[in-house]
């Protein structure tokens, strides 16, 4: 397959994903989302292949979240058409994924790093679902992941304001496993992913699976209806307001229809 919105190295039995839109902070249109599914159900076929890293590319950002310069300019999202899929394909992967959060992780970028098995992050990066903030429902996989991680009632505070919060906070409250200075975010990674990888590989794997089945059912009973919200929301006076604002660079004024 030829890549165009990501990056696919590997080291050994370590594979490497990096979102690849730098000039957007690595934010994903809908081909960039169905393009990173696709990645991911080649990394979990591959037998040659044990641990996975996401990350994103150059310093700045993890991954922005959803693209709304190019919904502003008219691009379709259609995520509800299948491209969340590989969203809770994530539970159904028995295989360890790392989450190497190099920069901001907003909207879907914090969802795709929350829902990796371990998330590590550099000090500088921040951690937000500021979709409310864009006039929209945290539907595609935020509603879903927070209160798992954080609790109901952090988790509700967060997503209704759409705050972000720093790594340090984030690892105290625990939604992320580990912040580290920048300069050893490479150690840190790429040295839990060659433990995992010279572990007990079927022992963890198994293990991931045991883990994961309370996450897999919950994901399974929300995710239509949630998606569906979120779709909704799209079709709202405030939401179209959002992208506009976006556009011209200026604070949404919502009237909450």
């Amino acid at each position: 397959m030829e890549l165009k919105f990501s990056a696919v190295t590997r080291k050994g039995p370590v594979t490497i994903v990096t979102l690849s839109r730098p000039e957007v902070y690595n934010a994903l249109h809908i081909d960039a989302h169905f393009e990173l599914n696709a990645v991911f159900d080649d990394f979990c076929a591959d037998p040659e292949q044990w641990v996975a890293i996401v990350t994103g590319a150059g310093d700045k950002a993890f991954c922005a979240g959803n693209d709304l310069k190019w919904q502003a300019a008219g691009g379709k999202r259609g995520w509800d058409k299948g491209g969340f899929a590989g969203l809770t394909s994530r539970f159904d992967c028995d295989k360890p994924i790392i989450a190497r959060v190099n920069g901001h992780a907003v909207g879907l970028g914090a969802t795709i790093a929350l829902l990796c098995d371990i998330i590590i992050a550099a000090d500088h990066a921040k951690i937000g679902d500021p979709h409310v903030n864009a006039g929209l429902v945290a539907g595609d996989g935020g509603a879903l992941i927070w209160p798992q991680l954080i609790g109901f009632a952090r988790a509700k505070e967060y997503l209704f304001t759409g705050d972000l919060m720093t790594a340090a906070e984030a690892e105290r409250i625990g939604l992320i496993n580990h912040v580290v200075p920048a300069d050893q975010l490479d150690e840190k990674v790429y040295g839990l992913a060659r433990r995992l990888a010279g572990g007990a590989m079927r022992s963890i794997r198994w293990t991931k699976q045991a883990i994961n089945i309370p996450l897999r059912q919950l994901a399974h009973s929300m995710m239509d209806l949630s998606l569906s919200l979120e779709t909704q929301s799209n079709l709202t006076k405030d939401h179209q307001e959002a992208v506009w604002a976006f556009a011209q660079k200026r604070r949404p004024n919502f009237t909450g229809r």
